[in-house]
């Protein structure tokens, strides 16, 4: 008898549903969060287990890795798509959700996702965490462009931290009260700075180190941190037959809606990673607006520019970006000027 599994998994407890081929309960339960554990109870009361099925969330990685080592049969979905078949129950519960994932691991009508090995999942924290910092900076320096607006006082345009504290000094010149105030505010912006200028060169030494990021790096305006990024949010160029799918997977291609008569191209997607089409789109526009000396990319690009917009150029050169750096992965060949 072919039996399926499906794992609604949540902080401390994985709730289990095991169904039969005709889609009838075999048994259902809960034990911890843990793969050793589900293992042990997966093999207890499901012999004969062809497939598992969880959704992707926060402990999904650390699950499905255990389980792999464990040699069960599991599989990883897209929550969202998920969503769609679980919201048709009245009644949401941790049961019902593990009994709508055996049921979707018994049809096959799921979308099963890659998940990412240890080594990239270390790559891409380094790139969270400098991520994450950038923001906080962002948010901080807003912060203390609007308080000093309290006092009738405007930090104009500052480029470097050594512009800010000049300009800074000049302010509390004009109202030394509001200097202290302020210290803590702009003591945590420096010390920001400092990790933001650490994690930088970090990522840069290991972009340089690693063989197939140095090959990105070869195309003009790609850098280190964009390299780092598409490495890792592919993981492996076989996964996409052509480089159109990894620019589709970046979110970079129109949205497309069409029924009968009707055939609608929109905006792009935005599906996927929203980190790597920030990078491509970055990565964009340093092509198009530093890059000195010329190339076929930066060409076509500036040209549709002047018909259709710089956003939309960019747009269009970083989908185009993603299909170059996918080639030269796979071809293993450094970018060519022309």
């Amino acid at each position: 008898m072919t039996i399926y599994a499906g794992l609604d998994v949540s902080d401390k407890t994985t709730h289990i549903c095991v169904v039969d081929g005709t889609g009838a309960i075999v048994w259902r339960g809960v034990c911890a969060s843990d793969p050793e554990v589900v293992a042990k109870t997966l093999r207890r009361e499901a012999r004969g287990l062809s497939r598992v099925v969880l959704e992707t969330g926060p402990l999904s990685t650390f699950l499905y890795h255990g389980l792999i080592e464990r040699e069960v049969p599991v599989l990883c979905i897209c929550a969202r798509h998920a969503k769609g078949v679980l919201s048709a129950r009245i009644n949401k519960s941790d049961p019902h959700d593990a009994e709508g994932l055996a049921q979707l691991a018994r049809t096959g009508w799921y979308k099963a996702v890659r998940i990412k090995g240890e080594a990239t999942h270390l790559d891409r924290a380094q790139l969270k965490i400098r991520e994450q910092l950038v923001m906080a900076h962002r948010a901080m320096a807003n912060q203390l462009r609007g308080l000093l607006k309290l006092f009738g006082l405007r930090l104009g345009k500052v480029t470097t931290p050594n512009k800010r504290a000049e300009r800074l000094r000049a302010l509390f010149a004009q109202k030394p009260e509001i200097a202290p105030v302020m210290r803590p505010l702009i003591e945590s912006l420096e010390a920001i700075e400092g990790q933001i200028r650490r994690a930088t060169r970090l990522l840069a030494a290991t972009a340089e180190a690693d063989p197939v990021a140095a090959r990105l790096m070869t195309v003009p305006g790609v850098g280190p941190l964009t390299a780092l990024i598409f490495k890792s949010s592919i993981e492996d160029p076989g996964r996409f037959a052509c480089g159109r799918d990894a620019g589709a997977f970046a979110g970079l291609t129109p949205r497309r809606t069409q029924s009968g008569e009707r055939d609608h191209r929109g905006r792009i997607t935005k599906a996927g990673d929203p980190m790597l089409r920030s990078a491509l789109y970055e990565a964009a526009n340093n092509l198009l607006a530093r890059v000195k000396r010329p190339c076929a990319l930066q060409t076509w690009g500036r040209r549709l520019a002047e018909t259709r917009g710089a956003k939309r150029a960019r747009v269009a050169v970083a989908r185009k970006l993603a299909i170059l750096l996918h080639t030269l992965w796979r071809s293993e060949k450094e970018f060519c000027w022309a």
